[in-house]
């Protein structure tokens, strides 16, 4: 089986599931293609993969920690062109695929229909309408445009891959309203992680160590100061920053000698094995990696970001972490920080979630799914 793997480049947990897939489809004996763009497609050629260059489709934009969903818009609008999607369906001619999948890449759908190649959707965000509400009129009309868009794509696609927990387990499932006409299409594969627990060799840190994923630029940054504040507040609490790929760690001077920079890392798994908490912003794949390495999270969504606030939420309502504001003044941030350090209630549930990920095996669900199906 031959298999095009199209990924969103809007954050990077899209692009480590899909390696997950690519991971796993290999081994099995198949052929992979991925489609990428951006830091995305860096990624991918970083972990030792070709990747074929894809059009952006959407663009992301916020300040101050607040997601902006009116800027949003304007410059996702600017990327959109007939002939890109042209150059999607060249692609799809030239590589034969006997199926398509994509992960929260919607124009990748309609390339793969235009050319009757099958088609599975890999996603964890089904109601995108909620960015649109309680916004002016022209974004309130673009919303419903929106929904009506991503409702046919729900309907038409020949299934969905949600790469979560099943419920009542799920991260996501604040973001799953779906039509019961479609439940028979869709699969709750577990995590797609690219790296199981129990294969991975820890780094080895003094403890306790706090991992860290917030970047130091962009609309994050007020976040990543305010770390900063909370680790010198505590000596005794070491702490471990992965920065994203476009920063350089070697900027920073002046650290508390319990902070260590280490640059962007295509592979942060023994870095989750050897760490007692994780803190991040509200995106799924970054949640999600960390819960089946069995570590609680400090969620801080982006303000206005419903999809990562709903994912903040359940973290705290299922004892799975605790949801923050990017407003959070260094103390409180600092006995969050040791109340989950010091609970063993939140152990004892991320524990049985990596247990619950090792048993359900994301990625070779999903390829012994598509081989019946394909």
């Amino acid at each position: 089986m031959e298999i095009l793997l199209f990924m969103c480049g809007e954050g990077l947990g899209h692009t480590s599931r899909c390696l997950a897939l690519g991971k796993e489809f290999l081994a099995g004996g198949h052929k992979i293609y991925f489609g990428a763009y951006g830091n995305s497609k860096k990624l991918v050629e970083k972990t030792g993969y070709q990747a074929y260059e894809i059009p952006r489709e959407i663009k992301l934009a916020g300040k101050s920690g607040i997601f902006d969903i009116r800027k949003s818009i304007k410059e996702t609008l600017k990327n959109i062109s007939p002939s890109e999607f042209r150059k999607l369906q060249r692609l799809i001619e030239k590589l034969k695929p006997d199926v398509v999948l994509s992960d929260g890449y919607y124009i990748g759908i309609l390339a793969a229909q235009a050319k009757k190649t099958p088609v599975y959707f890999i996603g964890h965000q089904f109601n995108m309408v909620e960015f649109f509400q309680k916004q002016d009129f022209l974004v309130t009309v673009a919303g419903k445009l929106v929904k009506s868009f991503y409702d046919h794509i729900f309907r038409s696609v020949d299934g969905i891959i949600v790469p979560d927990y099943p419920l009542p387990y799920s991260v996501n499932r604040k973001n799953f309203t779906l039509t019961k006409s479609i439940n028979n299409t869709i699969l709750f594969s577990g995590p797609l992680i690219r790296c199981k627990y129990s294969e991975i060799e820890s780094k080895t840190f003094q403890h306790p160590n706090v991992l860290s994923t917030i970047g130091a630029f962009g609309y994050r940054a007020a976040i990543f100061w305010r770390l900063l504040e909370a680790a010198k507040l505590n000596q005794s609490i070491h702490y471990t920053f992965i920065s994203g790929p476009e920063i350089d760690s070697e900027q920073f001077s002046k650290i508390p000698e319990n902070v260590e920079f280490t640059g962007f890392t295509e592979n942060p798994f023994p870095y989750y094995k050897g760490s007692d908490l994780v803190i991040t912003a509200g995106g799924h794949g970054t949640i999600l990696e960390s819960l089946s390495f069995g570590l609680p999270v400090l969620s801080f969504p982006d303000e206005k970001h419903i999809e990562q606030e709903n994912n903040a939420t359940v973290l705290e309502e299922e004892g799975y972490g605790k949801r923050m504001s990017y407003l959070a003044r260094p103390e409180f941030i600092l006995a969050s920080i040791r109340e989950i350090l010091e609970g063993e209630e939140y152990y004892k549930k991320t524990r049985k979630l990596r247990e619950l990920a090792e048993e359900l095996d994301g990625p070779a669900t999903v390829r012994k799914f598509l081989e019946e199906k394909i």
